[in-house]
């Protein structure tokens, strides 16, 4: 049972985790891994208010104080890397200047959150350069580095959910004509580099890679997105990587969705194309968490809400013990409630 990647936004304004922070994820530690909440990897990655970055000085030492928590409690934790690309407003972004993408197409869905939290709509984001695309690696590689002196047990690349190595990988958002856009490989090129990069640091093993091939959300889509992830899982196969982190078609953000969609590509699709270990995320209970890994088709499952509202959801799990129900207007920002006050099971 892994613990899910949740954005929490409750990071202090120097955007730097907190003891608030760390004995949340403390509580959290009987999970099989943690994933962090999606972790900036610069001022430019800055997708959301008051979410944590790894950039800096005190925010290394605030996830220190995460990952002592997390280890004094017998835990594992891998710090969730994270640049959000054109997802992003100038009010969060150096000087206020325009969030950067693959190229000049803002999200036709959802909105934006400004520094003063307000949702407003996605404004076009700047084309990256193609001399500005080795600095972004870099970014992802001392970001790595910092992760290794926060303490952490290991890092997973964020290439989900719209931000932006999701931005390169799928043809809506990338209209490139340089060797980063165009054909799969080119818009794949990205995210391999950054991998490739991370491992420098931390070795294969120590380092996961989430996808969402079947999500909508922030406005993605590919023409042909079977053929783009089939070669995407294909290329990251060879890095012996410590696991692959599929998004299942049910999510959508932080909902469910059960609309009709097109594009059905679930861990069961990508079992066959990846021989290393599979984590899938999507909506699971216990029971469907159970069905799946007996099917073969994963090897861990993530819950996300769930452990929200459920710190010793590993507990309840080996009871089948009722669960504490969420609160979603508590899921992102906010202070102690809804965040460190659900009860354990007694």
């Amino acid at each position: 049972m892994v613990m899910a990647p949740l954005t929490r936004r409750r990071a202090d304004y120097d955007l730097a985790p907190t003891p608030l922070n760390a004995l949340y994820y403390a509580q959290r530690a009987s999970a099989g891994l943690i994933i962090s909440e999606a972790t900036q990897i610069s001022p430019q990655g800055t997708s959301l208010p008051r979410t944590p970055g790894i950039y800096s000085p005190k925010q290394i030492a605030g996830w220190q104080l995460v990952t002592q928590a997390v280890h004094d409690r017998g835990g594992r934790i891998f710090l969730q890397l994270w640049h959000g690309g054109r997802c992003s407003h100038p009010s969060l972004q150096p000087h206020g200047a325009l969030p950067v993408g693959p190229s000049a197409i803002a999200p036709g869905e959802e909105t934006a959150l400004t520094a003063t939290e307000d949702e407003v709509p996605f404004v076009v984001p700047r084309s990256l350069l193609s001399s500005e695309i080795p600095g972004i690696i870099a970014q992802y590689r001392q970001a790595a580095e910092n992760a290794l002196r926060a303490g952490a047990d290991g890092v997973e690349i964020h290439s989900a959910s719209g931000y932006l190595l999701d931005q390169f990988l799928q043809d809506n958002s990338n209209h490139r004509t340089d060797a980063y856009g165009g054909s799969i490989e080119n818009r794949a090129r990205l995210l391999m580099e950054v991998t490739a990069a991370v491992i420098e640091v931390w070795g294969p093993y120590r380092v996961g890679v989430r996808l969402s091939p079947s999500s909508t959300f922030q406005d993605m889509n590919d023409s042909n997105p079977e053929a783009l992830f089939n070669n995407v899982v294909a290329q990251l196969d060879q890095f012996k990587l410590a696991y692959l982190h599929i998004v299942e078609p049910r999510i959508k953000g932080s909902h469910d969705d059960f609309t009709e969609k097109k594009v059905q590509l679930g861990v069961h699709h990508f079992r066959p194309l990846y021989s290393g270990t599979l984590i899938t995320a999507g909506g699971y209970t216990r029971d469907t968490g159970e069905a799946i890994i007996n099917q073969g088709d994963a090897d861990l499952v993530a819950y996300g809400r769930l452990f929200i509202a459920n710190p010793d959801l590993p507990k309840r799990f080996a009871l089948n013990a009722s669960l504490n129900p969420y609160h979603r207007p508590t899921f992102t920002g906010g202070d102690e409630r809804g965040y460190v006050d659900y009860p354990f099971w007694e």
